[in-house]
């Protein structure tokens, strides 16, 4: 038997491969105490069986996540599925018996470094699209910024980010299913829109986590999503590249893809709490996601996160900066990593086919709010 995490987004430790269960720990994100990701290859005898135990999973960032949670396996690392789990408050204990040589295993589906790179060449060869580097992470990686449209004539600008935290990898699956469905010539809704409006879209906030193997913090340890009231170069300038280039050029609804571990539904997350909040805001809210609810049954409003209470927002968090900054409508978008439990699937869980298909609905809530935008 032989475990390894050498790789993109890999992270694993083997603390006891001799004892039974095999005895793992997730590794910590540099320079923090966030961890849950993880991400590895177990390589072994066909029809064997291999019980592990990751034996830190109770001290997690998120230890509610585990309840209920299936671990995602695949063979070939395209197509994924579930394996359950057992946790006991400490531990996650789950059972893989091989029906080929090696498996990997994750929290979620990967979205490697490899694909995003593709997605960004797929993109650029449309006439509609253009590419920009907004500068350097701290790990010298490229800040990647698409404009989709025409931004010299459109009378409404929209912006998607996704991925500040990078084990949040359905928050890129959601991107690479939204530009599928903004790019498709067949597509009247993406038509409708993309007449007047131009999309900025981060594909990939923090590339650094996400090579890495971390769940939340960029190469410096920090949390992307607590960094938006004042980022600077040396610690995040990932924030300080896009927020930077937001100033510049404004905007009319603001996106932020995420992805949730304790919560099995897909929901938004608002801005009701900054200073100055008020009916207009409420009614593009409202807006928003009674269109998404209309067209998707994977999208609900009766789960979610406590709301702030007024003037109470955390204006370090980029949903509720750039609410505050540009007194539009500005979302966080919630999903799950362990399943929607509304529409439950006994075989993968939430997916990335899942997260594509929420991504290609977004469309039409888009359209309604932009309608009553002044």
């Amino acid at each position: 038997m032989y475990i390894t995490s050498a790789f993109d987004s890999g992270n694993i430790e083997v603390i006891n491969a001799e004892s039974s269960p095999i005895q793992l720990a997730i590794r910590q994100d540099n320079n923090s105490d966030f961890y849950q990701w993880f991400h590895f290859r177990l390589e072994g005898e066909v029809g064997a069986s291999y019980p592990l135990s990751i034996a830190n999973a109770g001290k997690s960032a998120y230890p509610e996540g585990w309840e209920n949670y299936r671990v995602c396996a695949s063979y070939d690392r395209q197509n994924w599925f579930r394996i359950g789990a057992n946790y006991d408050g400490k531990t996650l204990d789950f059972t893989v018996t091989l029906d080929e040589p090696s498996i990997y295993l994750a929290y979620f589906a990967p979205y490697s470094w490899e694909r995003h790179l593709d997605l960004l060449a797929w993109a650029q060869s449309n006439e509609r699209v253009k590419i920009q580097t907004l500068g350097k992470t701290l790990d010298q990686r490229d800040m990647t910024m698409l404009t989709i449209g025409d931004a010299e004539t459109a009378k409404h600008r929209v912006w998607m980010i996704a991925r500040q935290h990078p084990g949040e990898t359905m928050a890129e699956w959601f991107v690479e299913g939204f530009l599928e469905a903004l790019l498709d010539d067949a597509n009247p809704q993406a038509q409708k829109l993309l007449a007047d409006t131009v999309f900025y879209v981060v594909p990939n906030m923090n590339p650094d986590g996400s090579v890495r193997g971390h769940l939340r913090t960029n190469a410096a340890g920090a949390n992307l999503n607590r960094e938006w009231l004042n980022p600077t170069m040396d610690r995040s300038p990932e924030v300080f590249l896009v927020r930077e280039k937001m100033l510049e050029i404004g905007g009319d609804i603001f996106l932020d893809i995420h992805g949730d571990e304790a919560l099995p539904y897909n929901f938004v997350a608002a801005c009701e709490g900054i200073p100055g909040y008020d009916e207009r805001h409420a009614k593009l809210e409202e807006t928003f996601k009674q269109a998404y609810e209309a067209i998707s049954p994977d999208f609900q409003t009766e789960h979610g996160y406590e709301l702030d209470k007024p003037g109470e927002a955390n204006l370090t968090i980029g949903t509720a900066w750039a609410g505050h900054q540009f007194r539009t409508l500005a979302l966080t978008l919630e999903m799950p990593f362990k399943d929607n439990d509304n529409l439950p699937d006994p075989a993968e869980g939430w997916s990335p086919a899942r997260s594509q298909q929420l991504a290609r609905d977004i469309l039409f809530p888009i359209r309604e709010t932009l309608k009553i935008l002044k």
